[in-house]
C-alpha cells in the first residue's frame, strides 16, 4: 500500500479521517520515479510524514514516497476502535460480515509484539483477548 493512499482512507463504518497507520514492514523500490505539479501530493493528510498537509513546511518528500509499500501493517479507526490488516501491500477494508476470522486471529497472533495493545486486545471486530 502506497503511504499516499491514506489521504483517500477514511474509516468504512464512521467516516473517520484520517486512519492510524501501523507500519510493521515496508518494501522499497529505487526505480520508482514521479512528477508532481504541487507538493505536497497529498491533499489532507501526509502518512509519509504523518502529518496533515496544512502542518508540512515544503517539500515533504514526494519523490521519496512514491518508493515505498507498506507490505505489513495495521490501520486502525481511532473512533470506532475497528482494525484493518495490510497483507502483501494490500490494505483490506472489508465490513465486519465479509472478515475471516481465523485469519484475522492469526495475524494478531503473529504480529501480537508489534502492534500496540488498542488493536491486540481491544480492538473491533475482533482481538486476542476476547477471542
Amino acid at each position: 500500500m502506497k503511504f499516499r493512499l491514506m489521504d483517500l482512507l477514511a474509516c468504512p463504518y464512521d467516516k473517520t479521517f484520517p486512519l492510524e497507520l501501523h507500519v510493521l514492514e515496508v518494501r522499497k523500490y529505487p526505480e520508482r520515479t514521479a512528477t508532481y505539479k504541487k507538493k505536497p501530493a497529498c491533499e489532507l493528510y501526509c502518512a509519509f510524514k504523518g502529518k496533515r498537509v496544512e502542518e508540512l513546511q515544503g517539500d515533504p518528500g514526494c519523490c521519496e514516497c512514491i518508493k515505498y509499500e507498506v507490505a505489513e501493517g495495521v490501520l486502525r479507526c481511532p473512533q470506532c476502535g475497528r482494525w484493518y490488516p495490510i497483507i502483501d501491500e494490500i490494505p483490506i477494508l472489508l465490513p465486519d460480515e465479509l472478515r475471516k476470522k481465523e485469519e484475522d486471529l492469526s495475524f494478531l497472533t503473529k504480529c501480537k509484539d508489534k502492534l500496540p495493545r488498542e488493536i491486540v486486545e481491544e480492538g473491533k471486530p475482533w482481538n486476542l483477548r476476547e477471542g
